[in-house]
């Protein structure tokens, strides 16, 4: 049986609004196993010598969202992110509907830069196309491609990429620009980039 919450609900909580409190990763997060090595992973296929840069737990009002991690190259730079191959992972610690998921990514993505409705509804659809429904357990990595996409995997399974430049770099500023609603799981993601 799926437990799911109510949509309004869901929506906030997804990215966590203000209210969110990034958390240290449980212990088993802390230090990934092989099976969470980037060569394990076929999503970091694009990023041969990834290494963990960061991770973080998004706890909303005691409700824990999703484990954050943040890989990318040697020399990645937190200020040049948006210029960076990376990939950011999210593990699912509750089910979310991909409409909401997708409402609260523009939402977020507001933050950084204005965009048009038109534009807005463009992305929607990109989004709902590369993302689905996800229930507690599932894990949606995005790669980064610097000034052409940002590409989707969903249980280390190719999905979609959205052809782009724009639209990836304010996705993945959603917790990485300094423009975050999240500035504490911003600083945990980007903890090990030396800057």
């Amino acid at each position: 049986m799926r437990h799911a919450l109510p949509a309004g609900l869901a929506a906030l909580l997804w990215t966590g609004a203000a209210l969110a409190q990034p958390s240290a990763p449980p212990a088993a997060l802390a230090a990934p196993s092989i099976a969470g090595a980037p060569q394990a992973r076929p999503e970091l296929s694009a990023l041969p010598r990834a290494r963990l840069v960061g991770q973080a737990r998004l706890t909303v009002w005691g409700f824990d969202i999703y484990d954050a991690r943040l890989w990318a190259p040697a020399h990645f730079s937190a200020a040049g992110f948006a210029a960076s191959a990376l990939a950011l992972e999210l593990n699912y610690l509750r089910n979310f509907q991909a409409a909401d998921i997708a409402e609260r990514s523009l939402k977020e993505m507001r933050r950084s830069q204005p965009f048009s409705d038109a534009q807005a509804a463009q992305w929607k659809a990109e989004l709902l196309r590369v993302i689905p429904d996800v229930r507690k357990g599932d894990r949606i990595t995005g790669v980064h491609r610097p000034g052409v996409s940002a590409a989707f995997w969903v249980n280390g399974r190719a999905s979609g990429e959205i052809l782009d430049a724009d639209f990836a770099r304010l996705f993945f500023g959603i917790w990485l620009s300094p423009d975050t609603s999240e500035p504490r799981m911003r600083e945990a993601l980007l903890s090990g980039s030396g800057e």
